[in-house]
């Protein structure tokens, strides 16, 4: 409980900056566990409340734990009627969760202030709590500590269920287990099950609903007692009374509506806070009442309300003037406590005693019923001290330890439930197997069959089924750095190879291909290979006739041609100069090419003009290109050539002829 502060002192936690965020600028609630400040979100200019965990809790890892698990139940709701969380974290020593600011006062001070309310002002406070923990419940959470102190009715009336500190994620069975071997709550609002047995589920939360509709239409608990003990008691042996017998204008519907969600057995309980606010929402049409507004006791009061007293915390102290009243107004703490055993005989709470005639004085001067009235006082104390001893020894000896059951083996739910049912909680840690199923227990810790204390964590291990991963088809194109980083970055311990390879479509330095095939399921530590593109597959030859043989074998080998040289002769092309590229046109890189290098024009052959005519033979030599050299002797035959007929000679050559008689 966070009880308000007094302003007077110093807190040396003022003007501190959490995570440069988070400026604290008002203490507004302090309590056993944490102090709730008022402070600025410097980001985004807005009030906040900041739960700061007290300085020796913040050491205790169970206790940390809980304070994150309170910000992660809230986190999860978005509703109206909760107090939302927005941020959790810690920082200069400090452990904190941020959560909405709700300026106003608790239904604790309200009831102090007001003494008890009517019947349409408490369905007006109670609606909109049950609408809260329905959101809750539908989302598998247990509230657990629903009380007067855990309600904020802001100053415009709206109503918050605050302090999700000992709310549970419902899991297998839906039942919920109390804290390493401890019940912790508030004990004038716990329901027998979490008392007797240290289970908890959303009709858990009904009930404490229901007391407190009962404390609202009373003025105080049902119950009150010198000791926790004595309280928890009667949660478990006995009924929670009607209201109307405190308060006689209360409806006849009414009492039934508490009696039947205050039922000591959960199973005859509405099922959830819905069921318990739609049974409202009837009641409310039956009875006629139309809305009223949530009473915020801002209004000023001309007279003083008074407090009801539990009749029987009175009667017991005008009974034995050494006992202290406990006022029903006063916030009941929070208590550790052991569960109580399932029977046992503790004084039950007495019926208020009516004044009687005074009876005769004895001898002795010790009236006989003052005497008796000792008597049965120091029996129920004898009583109560040996079922507290017998409590304390048998948890402490054998009542608090379980086997863990076997799980192994079993499928998720199964194993929850069997650990639940035995009073332990699972912690669940999802791990990759290639032997075990997905979604069946690997192992425990504790193992099975290990014996621990009720409450403990058993950590389960539950397979998710074989590990593999598959790298992306959009990386194939990209550059192949890129691409390695990612597919190193997928946490696979996968190996890049790479390998090389010529595309007309891929650039140069980019990946062409992954194998295995991008989708592939690979196991961890694969060997995953890329085929990076070195260039265009095919290359244009270029027209490199007339130039240099080096300067053109430079130029084809620089494209990836592989070159052969030729000679041959041309008539356009000096010699030394290349004078053909073969092939030519678009060729596959890597093609030979062949560069052939003029050795001179085309050679012609001289024709045979032996015994032909001088003129004719002229003109034959003329027509092949040659020159022609005459010698005449008488005659007009030609008798010898030279160069002999069919001699392969340059253009041009002189060839010279005899002519004499034929």
């Amino acid at each position: 409980m966070l009880a308000p502060v007094d302003t007077t002192v110093t807190d040396p936690v003022l003007g501190l900056v959490l995570e440069g965020r988070y400026r604290l600028e008002e203490r507004i609630a302090r309590g056993g566990m944490s102090t709730v400040y008022a402070a600025t979100d410097l980001r985004l200019h807005r009030e906040v409340a900041v739960k700061v965990m007290v300085e020796h809790l913040a050491r205790d890892p169970a206790f940390v734990d809980r304070f994150i698990r309170e910000a992660r139940a809230a986190a999860m709701l978005s509703h109206p009627n909760v107090v939302g969380v927005s941020d959790q974290g810690s920082d200069q020593g400090l452990v904190y969760l941020v959560m909405e600011l709700v300026r106003g006062r608790t239904l604790r001070d309200l009831l102090q202030a007001r003494g008890r309310l009517t019947v349409g002002e408490a369905f007006a406070v109670l609606e909109p709590v049950l609408a809260g923990l329905t959101a809750a419940h539908r989302a598998g959470i247990v509230h657990r500590d629903i009380k007067p102190e855990n309600v904020l009715i802001s100053t415009t009336g709206q109503v918050k269920v605050a302090d999700f500190g000992l709310a549970r994620a419902v899991a297998g069975t839906g039942h919920t287990s109390h804290t390493g071997g401890v019940l912790i709550g508030t004990v004038a609002y716990l329901s027998p099950e979490q008392l007797e047995r240290g289970r908890s589920d959303a009709r858990s939360d009904v009930y404490a609903a229901g007391v407190v509709l009962y404390e609202l239409l009373t003025g105080h608990p049902p119950y009150a007692g010198d000791t926790p003990l004595a309280v928890a008691y009667q949660h478990v042996h006995h009924d929670v009374p009607a209201p109307s017998l405190e308060t006689p204008s209360v409806p006849w519907q009414v009492d039934e509506l508490v009696g039947r969600t205050t039922r000591r057995d959960p199973g005859a309980r509405p099922l959830d806070a819905g069921a318990f606010l739609a049974e409202i929402e009837d009641l409310r049409r039956d009875l006629g009442l139309g809305r009223t507004p949530v009473p915020t006791g801002r209004a000023s009061t001309a007279t003083t309300t008074l407090r009801p007293v539990n009749r029987a915390t009175a009667a017991r102290a005008a009974e034995d003037p050494r006992t202290e009243v406990i006022s029903p107004h006063r916030p009941a703490g929070r208590t550790a406590m052991v569960p109580l055993p399932p029977t046992g005989a503790v004084g039950a709470r007495r019926p208020p005693t009516h004044p009687t005639a005074p009876r005769p004085m004895p001898r002795g001067g010790v009236p006989d019923h003052i005497r008796r009235r000792r008597i049965r006082f120091g029996v129920t104390i004898v009583l109560l001290l040996a079922v507290t001893i017998g409590a304390v020894g048998w948890w402490l000896g054998s009542g608090r330890w379980t086997d863990v059951p076997a799980v192994s083996g079993q499928g998720q739910q199964q194993a929850i439930g069997f650990l639940q049912e035995a009073g332990l909680d699972p912690v669940v840690t999802e791990v990759f197997s290639e032997d075990v199923a997905a979604g069946t227990v690997i192992s425990a810790d504790p193992t099975d069959g290990a014996r621990i204390i009720i409450g403990s964590d058993v950590a389960l291990s539950v397979s998710k089924g074989p590990e593999r991963f598959t790298v992306d088809g959009a990386l194939v194109g990209q550059p192949a750095d890129t691409v390695q980083a990612a597919i190193e970055g997928l946490g696979a311990d996968l190996q890049v190879a790479r390998s090389t390879g010529r595309s007309d479509d891929v650039a140069e330095g980019s990946v062409m291909a992954i194998d295995p095939a991008p989708g592939t399921e690979l196991r961890r530590g694969d060997t995953v290979t890329i085929q990076v593109s070195e260039g265009a597959a095919n290359v244009a030859v270029p027209d490199l006739v007339g130039s240099d043989p080096d300067d053109a074998q430079a130029a084809l080998e620089a494209l990836g041609f592989d070159v052969d040289r030729a000679e041959g002769r041309s008539d356009d092309v000096r010699t030394g100069q290349v004078s053909a590229v073969t092939p030519d046109g678009t060729q596959a890189f890597g093609t030979t090419i062949t560069l052939t290098v003029s050795v001179g024009p085309v050679q012609v052959t001289v024709p045979n003009v032996v015994g032909q005519s001088k003129d004719a033979a002229v003109a034959a030599l003329e027509a092949a290109g040659l020159e022609v050299s005459v010698t005449q002797f008488f005659g007009d035959t030609v008798l010898r050539q030279t160069p002999a007929a069919n001699e392969v000679v340059d253009p041009g050559t002189s060839v010279t002829i005899l002519v004499t008689f034929g």
